[in-house]
């Protein structure tokens, strides 16, 4: 297997790179069980965020950022969920198509929380922003829940991402393309 060597947070690592297609490759970016940097990408990038009220992420590779973002904030996060729970009454669910994904998902939020995040400045959380999919849905839940958006924040720009002035990121991170 092949990686790709970054630093992040002044943490180094090891992104596997992996086939999107015969023309494409990623540099994988798991959070997961990485503490180390998912505490030191939070206190960076609340450095770098705009005033908020509540966070919000996508299950599910957002959530380690997001809560560790709530943790040091002291602000609530809600999580876009990928699958309908049986104590989500009258749900908002928006549809959503990531690069990572092959097929179409959907995300939900309950009508509790939604109400949570009526009249809230709300921060969008994610790990990496890649074609801005996974962004849009989470965007689409705030602000059908009556939120209203004030910033966008990832670990990770990737590919044209890093050209975009809309959102905050710590690194950029390039696609790999093959002949």
């Amino acid at each position: 297997m092949e990686f790709y060597e970054m630093k992040i947070a002044g943490c180094e690592r090891k992104l596997p790179k992996c086939a999107i297609n015969e023309k494409l490759d990623i540099a994988a970016f798991i959070m997961f069980g990485d503490t180390e940097l998912t505490v030191k990408c939070a206190e960076l990038l609340l450095e770098k965020v705009p005033d908020f009220d509540c966070l919000i992420t996508a299950e599910a590779k957002g959530i380690p950022l997001a809560y560790e973002m709530s943790r040091q904030s002291g602000k609530k996060y809600f999580v876009g969920r990928k699958g309908l729970k049986l104590y989500m009454t009258d749900p908002i669910v928006v549809e959503v198509k990531s690069i990572t994904t092959e097929k179409v998902q959907h995300l939900y939020l309950s009508s509790e929380e939604a109400e949570q995040l009526k009249g809230k400045k709300v921060l969008l959380v994610d790990d990496v922003i890649s074609t801005g999919e996974s962004l849009s849905a989470i965007r689409e839940l705030a602000e059908r829940a009556g939120g209203t958006v004030v910033g966008q924040a990832a670990v990770l720009a990737e590919g044209d991402a890093a050209e975009r002035d809309d959102i905050v990121f710590l690194e950029p991170l390039p696609l790999f393309f093959k002949d």
